[in-house]
């Protein structure tokens, strides 16, 4: 059996790094499960691998994608099993790296069969955010479907209303659908999991915030303004920068945002992943016994 070695966690918890030095030592690849480094346009804000870490190891799924593009989990789902086909060939182990969760998810244990997009529900879903908020979705999602509603991110729109939009295609609650049994995988997958103590992290968010700024984000997201409405760009560290652009914020209150929501998201991330009983946990700099548990586990 081939390995796919997951590393998870919060963002600015160092998982690029740890990636790159255990694909060194393991002499493969990695695959970004990053779901805004897909985009070339996004540089700065997203955090990417620079120039020397992609030089060091092989980065897949990493600028692939225009933010203008249409992109799904499930197309991840399906591209990334097929590049795991193809560099299973040459390797034992594949690494793959990211703090989006579902898409990690989706290629270890697969994605439920869900029905596709519906355009006339979907566009009535939107219309409904755009005039009446995003409370107003999440209540209907609570009387159609409330055990599914318990589980997902009711903070997050494009989760809310894709989980209605299947409720109200279907007439079956989302939950429901969901309980479907996974495919089965052609390979062993072991999940490890870091993060550093609550107060590091936060301070490790604030400072990448304030070097993103210094290596001109405000400048990336200018560049960006005409494509703000596509929803690659509806997120942290963009929205808060198209706000000020148009004079809803001060610069200094974007940036004090910026901070605060991806705390906020990287709260929500730690929380995704300890819901997650599958997942081995260290300290970032706790590397040797990180490489002695993917040793012991591989070796079986």
């Amino acid at each position: 059996m081939k390995s796919l070695l997951v590393i998870g966690g919060p963002t600015a918890a160092g998982k690029t790094a740890l990636a790159i030095q255990i694909a060194r030592i393991l002499g493969t690849s990695i695959i970004s499960a990053d779901s805004r480094q897909f985009y070339k346009e996004m540089n700065i804000g997203t955090a990417k691998p620079d120039q020397h870490e992609l030089a060091a190891v092989t980065h897949h799924f990493i600028d692939t994608l225009s933010v203008t593009d249409d992109y799904d989990i499930a197309r991840f789902e399906t591209e990334t099993l097929k590049l795991l086909e193809r560099l299973f060939k040459s390797n034992d182990t594949v690494i793959m790296v990211g703090g989006s969760g579902l898409y990690l998810e989706a290629v270890t244990k697969g994605l439920d069969k869900l029905p596709g997009r519906d355009e006339a529900i979907r566009n009535n879903l939107e219309q409904i955010l755009k005039t009446k908020g995003l409370i107003a979705l999440q209540d209907e999602l609570i009387k159609k479907d409330p055990a599914g509603a318990s589980k997902i991110d009711l903070n997050n729109p494009r989760r809310v209303i894709r989980a209605l939009e299947i409720c109200l295609a279907t007439g079956i609650p989302y939950s429901t659908l969901q309980q479907s049994a996974a495919p089965k995988r052609t390979f062993n997958s072991l999940l490890i999991a870091i993060t550093p103590d609550r107060d590091v992290l936060y301070e490790r968010i604030n400072q990448r915030v304030d070097n993103m700024m210094k290596n001109g984000l405000l400048e990336e997201v200018r560049m960006l303004l005409p494509y703000s409405h596509y929803n690659a760009l509806r997120t942290v560290g963009y929205t808060e920068l198209f706000d000020y652009l148009s004079g809803k914020h001060s610069l200094e209150e974007a940036v004090s945002l910026i901070k605060q929501h991806t705390r906020n998201y990287a709260k929500r991330q730690l929380t995704w992943f300890r819901n997650r009983s599958d997942y081995t946990w260290f300290k970032p700099e706790d590397f040797p016994n990180i490489i002695d548990f993917i040793e012991r586990n591989l070796a079986n």
